[in-house]
């Protein structure tokens, strides 16, 4: 199913965010070292420091040649692959940057983090288009749906927040976690919503009903990610307890452990964040052990 092939050594500092880029074999890492660093899938090797950072990064995001950073500052900086430069920065909000994600039917970018607030900005100047409190403490995480009708907000508070893309109006809060929401992603085909906390736990909720279908135990400690394979029905997450698992989609059946007790191979420390490769051919794996590693599905 998935073996390990390759440990990319050269951060210095624990590592929290991973992305794509414009080329299949390229992606980009990035944590509590002061730059961005790209990767060949195609070499598995470091192949530069992309761009320097003024802050610890929490958050990449890949969209139409463009590399999006979020900040511990609060700030975003927007990196345009092609012209080789930072095109703006913005200080957008006042504590930490979690997550980034861009709604493509809209045109729309959204930052979101410690704040609580969530900030809808125009992908064509930059300039802020809305701005509301989606809790009054830290969101996490967010996830769009595939059709971009919905999305939902993963909160400290243990709520799953589900707003309308349309006007950013509330649609509904999901109540089922017992500690704060870490991780959420939709089915591709939108089949359901799922969700990981800091309770150890993933909940299947369905759609578009957003109905607790199931709860699985799947870690010893907080899930960080969940990543849906780009093409077969199995899902990945990692978690605090420094192991990987590969799930089937259709029915949650465990597969494989990937860690250090049960594959001989794997991280010391907490995994912070996992991307399937565009082809979907690999796993890429980072976390507090400042390693980045490559997964090989077979």
């Amino acid at each position: 199913m998935l073996k390990h092939i390759k440990t990319l050594p050269g951060h210095q500092n624990p590592v929290y965010a991973l992305t794509h880029s414009d080329q299949d074999e390229l992606f980009f890492s990035a944590g509590n070292d002061k730059g961005i660093v790209e990767w060949s899938l195609a070499d598995m090797a470091f192949v530069k420091v992309k761009m320097p950072v003024q802050s610890s990064v929490y958050c990449l995001h890949y969209y139409e040649h463009q590399l999006f950073v979020g900040e511990r500052s609060g700030a975003f900086s927007v990196y345009d692959l092609k012209k080789q430069e930072v095109i703006t920065r913005i200080n957008a909000h006042l504590k930490p940057i979690f997550n980034i994600k861009t709604v493509q039917s809209k045109n729309e970018l959204i930052t979101t983090g410690e704040d609580g607030t969530v900030a809808v900005w125009s992908l064509t100047d930059f300039k802020e288009i809305y701005r509301f409190q989606a809790a009054y403490d830290t969101v996490r995480t967010i996830a769009l749906s595939p059709d971009e009708a919905e999305i939902a907000f993963g909160c400290k508070d243990h709520l799953i927040k589900i707003y309308n893309l349309a006007d950013y109006s509330l649609k509904q809060n999901l109540e089922g976690h017992k500690l704060p929401v870490t991780a959420l992603a939709y089915h591709p085909e939108s089949k359901y919503l799922i969700s990981g906390s800091r309770d150890a736990q993933l909940k299947i909720w369905s759609l578009p009903d957003y109905e607790l279908l199931q709860t699985v135990p799947a870690h010893m400690f907080t899930v960080y990610d969940i990543a849906f394979h780009p093409t077969l029905p199995y899902f990945a997450t990692s978690s605090q307890d420094k192991s990987i698992k590969l799930w089937d989609a259709e029915n949650f059946k465990l597969y494989k452990i990937l860690s250090l007790e049960k594959a001989g191979t794997g991280h010391t420390h907490s995994i912070n964040k996992i991307v399937w490769s565009k082809d979907g051919k690999y796993l890429i794996s980072t976390g507090d052990d400042k390693q980045v590693m490559v997964w090989e599905m077979e």
